[in-house]
């Protein structure tokens, strides 16, 4: 650089811009966070993550909730599944309750020997293993819910109404009964106790029977 005539002396070096970058503060002094450390140009803002920390909890918060619901739905298409092939099963059983009830009859003429017992033997466990369940038995307490009382005797043999005796037998499937079953209901002489006959004639089932 060509210097006036009339300025002598060395040459003055060129003076520099320091610490004007972007990572620092006034007169040159780097900026520092809230806790002391030298904060970068690369460093996020404090809102800027606090941002990002809000959204993924809410993503997070969407995500637990499309688990929940789609949990729910495949509980609810089991239980649909399961309701429809017990409905399917029902069906098909309540068609075969008089072949049922027809071998009854013959075994208790003593038809049912030989080949046609092995028949009827592997029939009954096939129909067991579908989930078909009788509903009555001799000695069993009565129940109105599955029992259908034709004839009711007072004995001092019982202390409750029990089913004295199989008039026909009925039949469940899980929780869904197909045909009630057909008994002889014995009560007990004490008028007092629920659904034994009274002094005029009585409460069910003693008195649907008379």
């Amino acid at each position: 650089m060509n210097r006036p005539p009339h300025v002598r002396g060395p040459a003055r070096p060129r003076l520099a811009l320091v610490g004007r970058g972007p990572q620092d503060g006034p007169a040159g002094l780097p900026l520092r966070t809230a806790t002391g450390k030298e904060r970068t140009a690369t460093d996020p803002p404090a809102a800027a993550s606090e941002v990002a920390g809000a959204e993924l909890r809410e993503r997070t918060a969407d995500l637990q909730r499309l688990k929940a619901e789609y949990d729910n739905y495949r509980k609810r298409v089991r239980r649909d599944r399961q309701a429809v092939a017990e409905i399917a099963v029902a069906n098909v059983l309540g068609r075969l309750l008089p072949v049922l009830d027809a071998l009854a009859e013959a075994a208790e003429r003593g038809e049912v020997t030989g080949g046609f017992r092995r028949v009827a033997d592997t029939l009954e466990a096939e129909l067991a293993a579908l989930g078909l369940q009788s509903v009555a038995r001799p000695g069993a307490p009565f129940d109105p819910h599955v029992h259908e009382a034709v004839t009711c005797t007072r004995t001092d043999r019982v202390g409750d109404l029990t089913c004295s005796a199989v008039v026909r037998q009925g039949y469940r499937v899980g929780g869904q009964l197909l045909r009630p079953a057909q008994v002889a209901v014995a009560a007990p002489p004490d008028p007092d106790v629920p659904g034994a006959p009274g002094p005029r004639g009585g409460n069910a089932p003693c008195a649907r029977a008379r």
